[in-house]
């Protein structure tokens, strides 16, 4: 449910967020930096709703505004309509993350004086302090968003803060008893979907013997299969090999899933969202890369191995494998995540 907009007296910040969790996730230490430049301004940020949960976890956000607009409509009449309730939220400045004309309509009909982000969709005007990416050299996504919280340069910003992300004890507490899960027992999550697509998927058949291996050796272990109701697929076949597995996909809201990883022990995830909300709340995290780059959106964690077979074709960055073999990820054998999944366990015990 959206926030209560009400008018307000005090200047505040608006950051636009991007439509992806993982992208929200690497946009957090822009957050901080922000807090840092405005520290008596709250930060309000705009996001669609099914990102807003991992906005929530984030101590920097004052409020989350969510998105009335459907996916990728223009809109117009609806934006300005929505412009001026912003307009009334009394913004000094607005930074938007997403590139398209769409989104940086918004603070330039709020009438909002500073509107910072890149120059996307050609938008002129509608951003009046604009940055530059060299896409022949794309920088990882924490600097490029964090880069936005200074004056336009081409050099890449560095000693940045990494994404963190915030859940009480509380909130994990009530999740596992609503889930009837222990919290005395060892828990592991899945993370075996990808949306961007098939192509970033390893293999149910790993996920599966992966799971009988960590079964044998942890007995007591429970192990959660994580995803949107688009994974219930991919989760339903993992559970058919190995159905000691809790298949929790599309049954858990965001905020659900959130509170589980943050009380795991370990994840195991594609290259998705769920891995970068991982990293942010510090978990072990093993990552497993085939078409897409290891070092675009790298994991934080302390502890973070990620694993990638390198191949000469990687990374293709194609939703389906272009070759038709997807060797990059059935090549990828489980012991190879097995083996310092091994060592992570062994230290939480």
């Amino acid at each position: 449910m959206a926030e209560s907009f009400t008018l307000l007296v005090m200047p505040r910040v608006l950051v636009i967020a991007p439509n992806w969790i993982g992208d929200c996730v690497m946009a957090q230490p822009l957050l901080t930096l922000l807090k840092k430049e405005y520290p008596n301004q709250p930060i309000d940020v705009l996001a669609p709703s099914w990102v807003a949960p991992v906005l929530r976890a984030m101590a920097e956000v004052d409020t989350v505004l969510e998105t009335p607009f459907k996916h990728g409509a223009l809109q117009l009449r609806e934006r300005w309509r929505f412009a001026q309730i912003l307009r009334r939220r009394g913004y000094s400045a607005a930074y938007v993350l997403p590139n398209t004309i769409k989104f940086a309509l918004l603070p330039w009909l709020a009438g909002i004086k500073k509107r910072v982000g890149y120059k996307g969709e050609s938008r002129y005007g509608l951003i009046n302090i604009m940055h530059h990416d060299d896409a022949a050299a794309p920088r990882a996504m924490v600097p490029f968003y964090s880069a936005l919280a200074s004056a336009p340069t081409d050099k890449v910003p560095t000693q940045l803060p990494r994404p963190a992300l915030l859940v009480t004890q509380t909130q994990i507490d009530e999740v596992l008893t609503a889930l009837g899960l222990s919290a005395k027992n060892k828990l592991i999550a899945f993370a075996p979907g990808a949306e961007f697509g098939n192509a970033k998927r390893w293999p149910t058949m790993h996920f599966a013997r992966l799971a009988s291996s960590i079964l044998q050796s942890y007995p007591d272990a429970q192990i959660v299969l994580l995803g949107s109701s688009k994974d219930n697929a991919v989760c339903d076949e993992i559970k058919a090999l190995c159905p000691s597995v809790h298949h929790l996909a599309g049954k858990t809201s965001l905020t659900q899933a959130i509170a589980l990883i943050a009380s795991s022990a370990a994840i195991v995830s594609n290259d998705s969202g769920l891995l970068h909300i991982a990293s942010a709340l510090n978990r072990p995290v093993i990552a497993i890369y085939g078409p897409t780059d290891p070092g675009h959106a790298p994991p934080f964690s302390d502890i973070a191995h990620s694993l990638s077979l390198r191949l000469a074709c990687a990374p293709c960055k194609q939703r389906e494998c272009p070759l038709g073999h997807q060797d990059c990820m059935q090549k990828l054998p489980e012991e190879m995540v097995w083996q310092p999944l091994q060592v992570i366990l062994r230290v939480s015990a």
